[in-house]
């Protein structure tokens, strides 16, 4: 205001001379500008004495808050000041000025007072679920793997870290950890994304015959591409293609009307929990250890969790002869158990149930009326034993268990395929209601569509290259060499574990991860109590401090009370696994002295 009004008095200045209007325009101009540069003025030196000031341009003027909330004043303001921003010094951003709602513009005392806003949202007005709700696999280990990760980015601070790079161990991620993706997943990916080049007389010398094949067979199927929105339940193509692949796993057939395709394997198991769970009585059954999706997700649906102990004795076992005394026990606590979840093979524990177990869960959950929940996200990570999925042992298992409710859990993130970031899934319903199944696809409509990529991969999982197909032996080379690597850098990692002074760690029988248990110092115990630490996290975050090596405290998936755990995937390459272990079997022998009873 203040520069324009003295552009436009010497512009009036000029023409003063010849128009006795044109002199008096000037005089008001200047008057005004006064008044203009008083108020301003006088706005800046009050402000500071006043408390957390924002406010709202309304349509009378500038209405104030104190930072308590309560309103202070309506100022009137003349519009071409509010348009400004220039009210209280602070002027509004390009994007605020062009894009805001000139009845909504904020205006602030001053750029720190936002650290002051008394905001709507806080710890204390957000949803308790949400507070309460823990995710170890991406909590306070993370959070400072990241934190050492920039500082070895910094060559002065690199050089005070004991180790030149974090070993992420926390998470099955294959990628991240130097698996190779498959040649094929790729190829036909890329092709979805851009199907151009099928059109290119080149791309023969590029791509297979049958990854173009299956491309365009895809694409038919999609006729927007992977950029448009699918049916809710997923690409019918590709459902049909997953009950291919169940019936031939299983010898029974599946139906694709039962196949939601998901965002990999834990949308699905949000959205069962969501339809299962209707209060905080309305309880399921969780394996100890467990993966914390489970844990979670209950939380927030808010419900209950009955927890079920599995034997480490005897290589992380599911006892079925407890699980009546765990319900009784529950029932009478007025808890409503609604379900069961089996992980198998097991994360993180790595056992492989065999088929006399599972009929024994089967007969269990079909008693006392649970629904069960197969995950079986692992199935071709089953490397001492041959993995049996529920569907097919409960279809074994007669007439008498037909109306048995089972939902089975399928990813692409883990076995070979390791395609965590396209996050494709489905899950398989077996005895649901008609009606509760278009309950599930209502849920499913509302958020439209699992991710197109996702479902491509889903496919490509279900219905790899076969026998004689151009791609075959490149396929069957690839995953039979990550299957190999996976098993013997598993026995490498266990082996070196094993040799640890107080550590004893289960051979795994299934899945990508190990979970040793580790006993503690009496000392290192207290002192990570009296610093509100879990001792298993103490050892965690020293050894991330000082081997670089991010891993999970065993607190993350449950225990038994008074043992400790960490869960470790066995993902490093093969060339840094060796390494690993030097620096596992380094750390573990300095911390006892540190923290030795003696």
């Amino acid at each position: 205001v203040k520069n324009n009004s003295r552009h436009v008095g010497k512009f009036l200045c000029i023409f003063s001379f010849f128009s006795p209007l044109v002199s008096v325009s000037f005089t008001v101009v200047c008057v005004c500008e006064a008044i203009m540069l008083c108020t301003l003025r006088s706005v800046a030196s009050i402000r500071q004495s006043l408390p957390r000031f924002h406010g709202v341009r309304g349509g009378n003027g500038l209405h104030m808050f104190t930072g308590s909330g309560a309103v202070g004043t309506t100022l009137p303001v003349p519009f071409a000041l509010a348009r400004t921003g220039y009210t209280t010094g602070f002027a509004p951003s390009s994007h605020q000025r062009h894009h805001t709602p000139q009845h909504a513009r904020t205006y602030s005392t001053a750029p720190q007072d936002l650290e002051h806003h008394n905001h709507i949202l806080t710890p204390d007005t957000i949803n308790k679920r949400v507070l309460e709700a823990e995710y170890a696999v991406r909590g306070e280990m993370v959070l400072r793997a990241l934190e050492l990760k920039k500082e070895l980015a910094d060559p002065e601070q690199k050089a005070k870290l004991p180790f030149d790079e974090i070993v992420w161990c926390n998470i099955g991620n294959p990628h991240d950890l130097q698996q190779k993706p498959l040649t094929f997943f790729r190829q036909v990916l890329s092709l979805m994304e851009y199907p151009d080049i099928l059109d290119n007389p080149a791309a023969a010398a590029l791509y297979p015959i049958d990854a173009m094949e299956r491309a365009r067979q895809l694409l038919g199927a999609l006729p927007g591409g992977v950029g448009a929105y699918s049916t809710s339940q997923g690409v019918e193509l590709v459902r049909n293609h997953v009950a291919e692949f169940i019936a031939e796993r299983d010898g029974f057939p599946a139906d694709p009307a039962d196949i939601f395709l998901t965002d990999g394997a834990s949308a699905g198991v949000s959205k069962m929990l969501d339809i299962m769970i209707r209060d905080k009585k309305d309880a399921t059954l969780v394996p100890i250890p467990q993966y914390p999706l489970y844990s979670a997700t209950i939380t927030l649906f808010g419900g209950s969790q009955i927890n079920y102990y599995l034997d480490e004795d005897k290589n992380w076992a599911l006892p079925v002869q407890n699980l009546k005394e765990i319900l009784k026990q529950a029932r009478s606590e007025g808890l409503n158990p609604r379900s069961m979840v089996i992980i198998n093979p097991g994360n993180p524990t790595g056992q492989c149930l065999d088929r006399e177990n599972i009929s024994e869960v089967i007969d269990f959950c079909h008693q006392e009326r649970l629904v069960i929940m197969a995950d079986e996200v692992y199935q071709f990570n089953s490397y001492l034993k041959p993995f049996h999925s529920f569907k097919k042992v409960l279809r074994q298992m007669g007439p008498y268990y037909k109306d048995t409710e089972l939902v089975s859990f399928h990813s692409t993130s883990k076995g070979v395929v390791g395609e965590c970031g396209h996050r494709g899934g489905y899950m398989e319903l077996i005895g649901i209601h008609p009606e509760v199944r278009q309950q599930i696809y209502k849920l499913a409509s509302v958020s439209l569509c699992s991710n197109v990529p996702g479902q491509v991969a889903v496919d490509l999982m279900v219905n790899p290259p076969k026998a004689g197909d151009p791609s075959f032996s490149l396929y069957q080379k690839e995953t039979q060499d990550i299957f190999d690597s996976l098993k013997q850098r598993a026995d490498i990692l266990v082996k070196a574990l094993n040799q640890l002074e107080g550590v004893t760690c289960n051979s795994p029988e299934g899945a990508m991860y190990l979970m040793p248990q580790i006993r503690l110092p009496a000392r290192a115990i207290e002192h990570a109590r009296k610093e509100g630490k879990s001792p298993d996290l103490m050892y965690c975050l020293a050894m991330l401090q000082e081997t670089g090596i991010c891993t999970v405290p065993g607190a993350g998936f449950g225990q038994k009370s008074g043992t400790f755990h960490f869960r470790t995937t066995f993902l490093p390459p093969l060339s840094k696994i060796v390494s690993v272990s030097n620096r596992l079997h380094n750390f573990h022998r300095k911390f006892l002295e540190t923290w030795s009873d003696k």
